[in-house]
């Protein structure tokens, strides 16, 4: 199984708007709810969003629910991040990656990619 690629970061300023995109392998979309990940500086990193198997269940923290959107391209392979009204603790590197466990924890299997970073000026 290749790894996933994340793409679509950069540097932004508060309030701007970023969308995040995740290729991964043929069929892991089939099998496996994706999750993406941030890394702040400094810190480990943290789930922040989720989306299952059928595309009908999201999930998000506290933090980014409202601001951010998950949704999926299944003829394409790809899992993409809306990110809206970004705010400066938003910066860090995001991850794509397939959970272990659907949606309902935050458990992922071992398949990071590279990330991409996201930099949010104030």
């Amino acid at each position: 199984q290749l790894q996933p690629v994340e793409s679509g970061g950069g540097l932004v300023q508060s309030g701007g708007s970023l969308q995040l995109s995740c290729s991964v392998s043929r069929g892991i979309l089939d099998k496996y709810a994706i999750g993406w990940f941030q890394q702040a500086p400094g810190k480990e990193r943290e789930g922040v969003s989720c989306v299952s198997i059928s595309g009908d269940i999201t999930k998000y923290t506290d933090a980014v629910k409202g601001r951010f959107t998950v949704s999926k391209d299944k003829p394409n392979e790809r899992v993409y991040l809306q990110m809206s009204s970004l705010k400066p603790e938003d910066t860090g590197i995001y991850y794509c990656v397939s959970m272990y466990e659907g949606c309902v924890t935050w458990r992922t299997r071992d398949n990071w990619g590279q990330g991409t970073q996201v930099t949010v000026s104030s």
